[in-house]
């Protein structure tokens, strides 16, 4: 028996490393599609990062690096049209096999399912990116696994703001106090907070490896597996030296009995 009820897991970053092989070449390849010559860098990706949500990230973009960018009199839908293409791009690389989930992912989800804890995902993404991300990574019947996919632009503002944990506990019927919550970066810890999460693990990659992390329970740079432990980078590792649910108990039981929380 557990002291939590679900799991609530970001995609981008989490459950694998999309973005400087996936979304960015992604992007770049929709730009060269209409004839912009316009190319993300690994480090100027890496600074994008910081504004959530792939449309929004293109609008910075012009915003700040291309401000002479005669921008056309529909500029949302330009936007929105540059954005489907990045999509498309994207998801023939997850049907390509190029995009594996991160080591330990399937074995958590697994005993996960197997323990009757439920699964939950809260993410900035498109539904269509998780499934086939899923479908063609793991296997058609991963996505299953999944009571709750919280994607895309269904709330109102996206990571940092709150609204998608939000959305995810509400389908979940459950207080944020029985679930943990799994990411991998600042927003996404103040996303998670925002909601109440105080029960949080941050699984660190190479694009957020250096943020702060600070108001995080547990920080490791991955989930692991029994024969690979993880690299504990702030807090307490108990129960395991991998990411398992005993791991993710004993932060819980750790988190609510101070009774400050």
């Amino acid at each position: 028996m557990y002291g939590f009820d679900a799991l609530i897991l970001d995609v981008d970053g989490t459950l694998a490393d999309t973005e400087r092989d996936g979304h960015r070449r992604a992007f770049d390849a929709a730009f060269a599609e209409v004839g912009l010559d316009w190319n993300w860098s690994e480090a100027l990706y890496g600074e994008l990062l910081a504004i959530t949500g792939g449309k929004e990230r293109i609008r910075h973009y012009i915003e700040r690096w291309r401000p002479a960018f005669p921008k056309p009199g529909d500029f949302d839908e330009f936007i929105a049209d540059l954005h489907r293409r990045k999509t498309r791009h994207y998801l023939e690389l997850l049907g390509r096999g190029e995009i594996p989930l991160r080591e330990g992912v399937i074995r958590l989800l697994r005993q996960a399912r197997d323990a009757g804890v439920r699964l939950a995902i809260a993410t900035t993404t498109t539904p269509e990116n998780v499934s086939t991300l899923l479908t063609c990574s793991a296997g058609a019947e991963v996505e299953g696994w999944f009571e709750v996919i919280a994607a895309g632009d269904v709330v109102p503002a996206k990571k940092p703001a709150p609204d998608i944990f939000h959305l995810a506990l509400d389908e979940l019927r459950l207080p944020p106090r029985a679930c943990v919550a799994i990411e991998d970066s600042a927003n996404g810890i103040r996303s998670a907070l925002g909601a109440g999460l105080q029960a949080l693990l941050v699984t660190v990659n190479d694009y957020t490896q250096d943020q702060d992390f600070s108001a995080a329970a547990l920080v490791t740079d991955g989930l692991g597996e029994p024969d690979a432990p993880v690299t504990v980078l702030q807090g307490t590792l108990e129960g395991s030296d991998h990411i398992d649910l005993a791991a993710l108990d004993a932060m819980h039981r750790r988190i609510y009995s101070d009774k400050r929380v």
